[in-house]
């Protein structure tokens, strides 16, 4: 039997340094209408890319940010229903709303 020596744990904040140490370079940021037009004549990889994106087209806007969470809703089994909180109208209202949980109640947070 061999032993092999002890690999060193790496904390999360020397990624770059552990990059650089193998020499990895990241590809070009290319955009999603780039990604898409990519690979038009394998088969395989249209059918992923459908999979991941569906069928229809894929609409974004260049100046929002990657993710946009417009509902938050919170469900709990023992509420008479879910509350759910629109963060695309007036949030300085919202804001002033309060929601009370029972301490040790168990409930989830769903993000739309």
């Amino acid at each position: 039997m061999t032993e092999k020596a002890p690999e060193p744990h790496v904390e999360e904040d020397d990624d770059d340094e552990l990059d650089s140490k193998l020499n990895y370079k990241p590809p070009p940021q290319k955009s999603l209408k780039e990604l898409q037009e990519m690979d038009k004549d394998d088969e395989s990889l249209i059918k992923y890319k459908k999979t991941l994106l569906g069928d229809g087209p894929v609409v974004t806007d260049p100046k929002a940010p990657n993710v946009v969470v417009t509902r938050l809703t919170l469900v709990c089994e023992s509420a008479p229903g879910p509350i759910t909180m629109d963060l695309t109208g007036d949030l300085e209202a919202l804001k002033k709303e309060t929601i009370v949980l029972k301490e040790g109640s168990e409930y989830r947070v769903k993000i739309h």
